[in-house]
């Protein structure tokens, strides 16, 4: 098993891994202005049938192939839960229940 993270090959790349980061953050910004107010889960955070915890599952799959694709660019999962619920605190979308 190859490691495949660009954070993880090259870690002294701060500026790129930065610069990606605000990208990935922007993307989610987005992505969620082009839904309506979206809930946030309520008394069961991890039901994953949730609307919202199956939202967080397709967008981090298209941020990854976005970044790929566009930027050559493999992010670590953290890297994309991070920005995503960056994203999600920043967003006037999403309603705390």
């Amino acid at each position: 098993m190859s490691i495949d993270f660009d954070l993880w090959i090259d870690p002294d790349d701060l500026d790129r891994h930065r610069a990606v980061e605000r990208v990935l953050e922007h993307y989610f910004m987005e992505r969620l202005a082009d839904y309506p107010h979206l809930r946030l889960p309520g008394p069961d955070p991890y039901d994953y049938d949730a609307p919202f915890n199956r939202l967080h599952a397709v967008l981090v799959e298209r941020a990854r192939d976005y970044l790929l694709r566009d930027y050559l660019y493999s992010p670590t999962p953290m890297q994309l839960s991070q920005a995503f619920y960056r994203a999600v605190a920043r967003s006037n979308k999403v309603i705390l229940d």
